[in-house]
C-alpha cells in the first residue's frame, strides 16, 4: 500500500484526524491476525493459492466497488499516479499470494510473523530511497523491539508440519510477501497526496482483483465447491481484507507508511495467540518472550503517534 504522507504537506490531515491514525492501523492489523487461523479451516483440497487469490481477489473488488467512481480518476492524477496504481496493484497481487503459501508452508504463527516482521524494514528502506525520509529513533526503537520479538517467535515458535526445505521455502515467500505489502502500503501513502484514502485503496485493490480473480478461477474449485470453503473465502474476503483495509487507508492516510506497517506487527501477536489457541500450536517461554517484545515495541511507537502522530 512511494513516498509517504508527509505531516507538512498541504495533503496532510487535521492534528485532531491525525491522533486516530494509529488506532486505525492497530484495529486493522487485530482483523488481519486472524485469516492464518480461519484459513486453516478451509476444506483439506483448498491450496493456499485459492486461498490467497480469493480473500484479496474477491476482496478486493469489494474495496473498489466501494470506493466507486472516484478509483477511476486515480490514475489520471498526474503527479505519477499511474506509476503507482501499476505498482500498488501488482504488490497487492503478489503479496496474497506469497503470504498464504508462507503460512502453509512453515505454520500460521511462523508465516505471519516473517511476513509481516519484515515488512516495517521494506518500508522504511522505499521512504529513505525513494522520499528520503529521515526515520527518528523512536521509530526505530520500537521498530527493534517489534523485530527482536518476531524473530523470537520464528526461532523458538513451534513449526507446521511439513519439511525442513518447505519450511525455509516458506520463510523466503514470507520475506516476498512483507517487501510486497510494503510496496503497496507505500504506493498507496503517495496516493493519498492527491485523493481520498478509499479512492486511492480502491484504485490498487481493483487492479490487485483484476490479477487475482483468473488465478481463484483457476485454483478456486475445491474452495469454492464446499459450503466450509464459501464461508472460509466469504470471511476473509469481506472482514480481514474489505473492512479491514477500509481501515487501513484511513489510518494510513494520518500516518507514515513506516509507522504503519511497524504498527501491523500486532498482526503477527494475534495470530500467534489464535495460532495456539486454535490451531493448536505451542509456544514456549522465548516465544512469549517475543509476543511481549512486540507489544513493547507497538506501545512505544503507539504513545508517540497518540501525541504526535504522523511522525515516522
Amino acid at each position: 500500500m512511494s513516498e509517504r504522507v508527509s505531516s507538512r504537506t498541504s495533503y496532510a490531515p487535521a492534528p485532531a484526524a491525525t491522533a486516530s491514525g494509529p488506532l486505525l492501523v492497530l484495529t486493522a492489523a487485530a482483523l488481519w491476525g486472524t485469516t492464518g487461523t480461519v484459513a486453516s479451516l478451509a476444506p483439506a483440497g483448498a491450496s493456499a493459492l485459492s486461498i490467497g487469490a480469493a480473500t484479496m481477489g474477491i476482496g478486493g473488488l469489494l474495496t473498489f466497488l466501494l470506493a466507486g467512481r472516484s478509483a477511476f480518476a486515480v490514475p489520471r492524477g498526474g503527479g505519477g499516479a499511474l506509476p503507482r496504481v501499476l505498482c500498488g496493484g501488482l504488490a497487492v497481487a503478489v503479496y496474497p499470494l506469497a503470504f498464504y503459501t508462507a503460512m502453509a508452508w512453515a505454520g500460521v504463527a511462523v508465516g505471519t510473523v516473517v511476513t509481516i516482521g519484515s515488512s516495517p524494514v521494506f518500508a522504511a528502506l522505499l521512504e529513505r530511497t525513494l522520499d528520503g525520509t529521515r526515520l527518528t529513533r523512536r521509530w526505530a526503537a520500537a521498530t527493534l523491539a517489534a523485530g527482536v520479538g518476531c524473530v523470537l517467535l520464528v526461532l523458538t515458535g513451534e513449526s507446521h508440519e511439513g519439511s525442513a526445505p518447505h519450511a525455509a521455502a516458506g520463510v523466503a515467500l514470507g520475506l516476498l510477501g512483507g517487501a510486497a505489502y510494503a510496496a503497496y502500503t507505500c504506493c498507496g501513502s503517495g496516493l493519498m497526496r492527491r485523493h481520498s484514502s478509499r479512492a486511492a485503496m480502491g484504485a490498487v485493490f481493483g487492479l490487485g482483483a483484476l490479477l487475482l480473480l483468473p488465478v481463484l478461477a483457476l485454483t478456486g474449485g475445491p474452495l469454492l465447491t464446499e459450503p466450509r470453503g464459501l464461508a472460509v473465502a466469504g470471511y476473509l474476503a469481506t472482514v480481514p481484507m474489505c473492512l479491514a483495509y477500509v481501515l487501513f487507508g484511513a489510518g494510513l492516510a494520518r500516518t507514515t507508511p513506516s509507522t504503519a506497517t511497524t504498527l501491523t506487527l500486532l498482526e503477527s501477536v494475534v495470530a500467534a495467540l489464535l495460532g495456539v489457541l486454535v490451531v493448536g500450536e505451542r509456544l514456549g517461554l522465548w516465544a512469549w518472550t517475543g509476543v511481549a517484545l512486540v507489544l513493547a515495541g507497538l506501545l512505544l511507537l503507539t504513545v508517540r503517534g497518540r501525541g504526535r502522530a504522523g511522525e515516522g
